[in-house]
């Protein structure tokens, strides 16, 4: 089992510490939270062990896991990695792209693995249809969420839209050529809608919608490619898949058959894959320890984390 510790027991935070304690993979050895009250309430809750510095946790442990605000990622990142430890980083990875590449350059120098929190990767939905998804040439998302004043400290590009950028980047194979985007802040000193247009090289485009204001949660994205169409709800973890084929000679009576201009006939039918339920949360987190044991690449990369990052970056220079 691999030691690991928690820097960070605000809300995302303790959720980390529960899952790290009851994991089969790591030896949960203690939290550092830079609130002493909080932290004592941490303590009082659920018993986990408190650390009076950051040094001290990392001294204590084979894996550090990062979920403090954004803005002190790299600082966290940066002392743990020069120890040794391998890290495991919310997202957004860092504050700056810059931060990014130097904490990737410090990875390798010092021959330990990091991976970062793109939990949507983690999504059974997702996980039920990512091998279908072949070469799409449209992609629509919609992540909105309900007003919530935790987060607001970041434009919504970084707090919503990130995740979507990182699942796309997923799975289109290509560099970006242009991005246009809009935003919008109602309540905020940041946009809290936001719109952005990305066009790949290869010719796809995908359209991205965000708001942290809206008065229902909706996490909806649509594939659409030679042949198919798939969607996955993130939010309900239910996935689609409606596929086209050539029509057969003798339909039968109950088969869907679309006709063209031209006259081609194609068969439309569905494939729904089928879902495993799953905590992402600690899915994400196992794979990791299974990353570090096996000395394999870990499923969400720190170049995957600095790519979306760059994109968020690019969208938000838009405004």
């Amino acid at each position: 089992m691999l030691k690991a510790g928690v820097l960070g027991a605000g809300h995302l935070g303790k959720i980390h510490l529960r899952l790290l304690n009851q994991s089969t993979k790591y030896e949960l050895v203690g939290f550092y939270d830079a609130d002493p009250e909080n932290a004592k309430r941490v303590v009082d809750e659920f018993g986990y062990t408190y650390f009076d510095s950051i040094d001290n946790l990392i001294e204590a442990v084979d894996v550090v896991d990062i979920v403090t605000p954004t803005l002190s990622h790299y600082d966290c990142a940066k002392k743990a990695i020069k120890k040794g430890k391998h890290i495991f980083i919310e997202k957004p990875i860092t504050n700056t792209v810059e931060e990014a590449e130097t904490i990737r350059t410090l990875v390798a120098e010092h021959g330990v693995k990091g991976q970062v929190g793109h939990v949507e990767r983690f999504n059974p939905a997702f996980i039920g249809v990512k091998d279908k998804i072949e070469n799409p040439m449209f992609i629509e998302t919609h992540r909105l969420a309900e007003f919530n004043p935790r987060g607001t400290d970041v434009p919504v590009v970084l707090d919503l839209m990130i995740h979507d950028i990182d699942i796309i980047l997923s799975v289109v194979n290509s560099p970006v050529k242009h991005i246009s985007a809009s935003g919008v802040s109602v309540v905020s000193e940041t946009p809290d809608i936001a719109n952005a247009r990305i066009e790949f090289k290869n010719g796809c485009v995908a359209n991205l919608t965000a708001s942290r204001i809206s008065l229902k949660n909706m996490r909806k994205t649509r594939f659409f490619q030679k042949d198919a169409y798939i969607s996955v709800d993130f939010l309900e973890k239910k996935c689609e898949v409606v596929k086209m084929k050539d029509a057969p000679e003798n339909p039968g009576d109950f088969d869907m058959i679309l006709q063209n201009a031209e006259g081609i006939k194609k068969q439309i039918y569905f494939d729904n894959p089928e879902i495993e339920n799953n905590n992402a949360i600690l899915d994400e987190l196992e794979t990791f320890a299974d990353a570090i044991n096996n000395n394999t690449k870990p499923i969400v990369t720190l170049h995957d984390g600095t790519e979306a990052l760059r994109v968020a970056n690019m969208i938000i220079n838009q405004f």
